[in-house]
């Protein structure tokens, strides 16, 4: 009888330890605003003040000591970091994701950064217009510098990296091979927009021309607000008020110049302008799954690319879509690779 007193109490222990285990390796979140000051000005007149999302790891605020690699985060169109961080219901809750791997002792501990890059246009692409403001530099320089300046990171590329999800994949390889001196590694989740679109559905460009109004475009159809947020980004135009951007088409069809200013946005296209950037990284990664179509083929083409201009990189192709693995894929492949790859001293 004590024999199997003393078995339960043991076993009452061992539950409580876990118990207390599961409790310690739960990170935290914060949300904050950050001015910036290149996205002063935008014509289209979103606010500068920008939500940021962040989460600490579990170890954060008991280990005051200790300084850790911070991962950049970016989400996808029509996304927000507020949808992504658990602040609202949505697909996907990344800081529950990054705790369940750390408690499984498959990722190191390390902050996690995403910017909200929801704008009129549903998306910033992470670029760079008149219309929209400079977010290339919002993300590369003004986000670093003050995560850099406000929490405990090790604050050096090689301890910095890179990922994000579809809009957020093209942000990216975006950033990635134009900013080698931030970031040492980045990973791409289902990257979207890497070809040019020929735009060449009669009903997406009557529909897409009919939106003349800044206040109509949040009623707007996924492919409509998205051929505004691509033209706002990548031709924009000052003198076209209110939504100061040229489409690449009119009743008549395709207009070259402005088709082409969409196609040198186009990573396939860019591309080899980077590549010597590109080698400079210290990895890359990327995947895609078989049936997101359009997607997937442009990121084998990418991984071709790269396979024949000698740029080391991971690239794997999976059974999945374009939202259903991306948990998995996050949890089973970015976040370790970040774990191996960034420096932690």
């Amino acid at each position: 009888m004590l024999k199997h007193l003393w078995q339960l109490i043991f076993c009452l222990i061992l539950f409580h330890a876990s118990l207390v285990r599961a409790q310690d390796l739960q990170g935290s979140k914060q949300r904050f605003v950050l001015h910036s000051n290149a996205l002063e000005g935008n014509l289209i007149g979103d606010s500068p003040d920008r939500e940021v999302s962040v989460y600490l790891p579990p170890s954060y605020t008991k280990d005051t000591t200790k300084s850790y690699p911070v991962l950049y985060l970016l989400h996808g169109y029509t996304d927000s970091d507020s949808k992504w961080f658990g602040f609202e219901n949505h697909w996907i809750n990344f800081p529950r994701l990054i705790d369940s791997v750390i408690t499984a002792g498959s990722c190191q501990e390390m902050i996690v950064v995403m910017p909200n890059a929801y704008n009129t246009f549903k998306g910033s692409f992470y670029s760079s217009s008149l219309t929209i403001g400079d977010w290339e530099t919002f993300v590369t320089e003004e986000l670093v510098t003050y995560i850099d300046d406000h929490y405990r990171t090790l604050a050096s590329r090689d301890s910095r990296g890179l990922a994000g999800h579809s809009m957020g994949g093209y942000g990216t390889i975006r950033l990635g091979m134009k900013f080698p001196d931030i970031y040492s590694s980045i990973y791409l989740l289902s990257p979207c927009c890497m070809s040019t679109n020929s735009f060449d559905n009669d009903g997406l460009r009557k529909n897409t021309q009919a939106v003349t109004q800044k206040e109509q475009i949040a009623d707007q159809p996924f492919f409509v607000s998205a051929a505004l947020a691509l033209a706002a980004a990548w031709a924009p135009d000052p003198d076209k008020s209110p939504l100061f951007l040229d489409l690449p088409f009119d009743d008549g069809g395709s207009i070259d110049d402005i088709q082409n200013k969409f196609a040198a946005n186009a990573i396939l296209n860019m591309v080899d302008q980077y590549i010597y950037n590109l080698t400079r990284l210290e990895n890359i990664g990327m995947d895609a799954g078989m049936q997101d179509y359009g997607i997937h083929d442009d990121t084998r083409h990418l991984h071709e690319i790269l396979d024949e201009s000698g740029v080391n990189h991971l690239y794997e192709s999976y059974e999945g879509n374009h939202v259903n693995k991306i948990a998995e894929r996050i949890t089973r492949k970015m976040l370790p690779f970040f774990s191996e790859n960034l420096k932690f001293n």
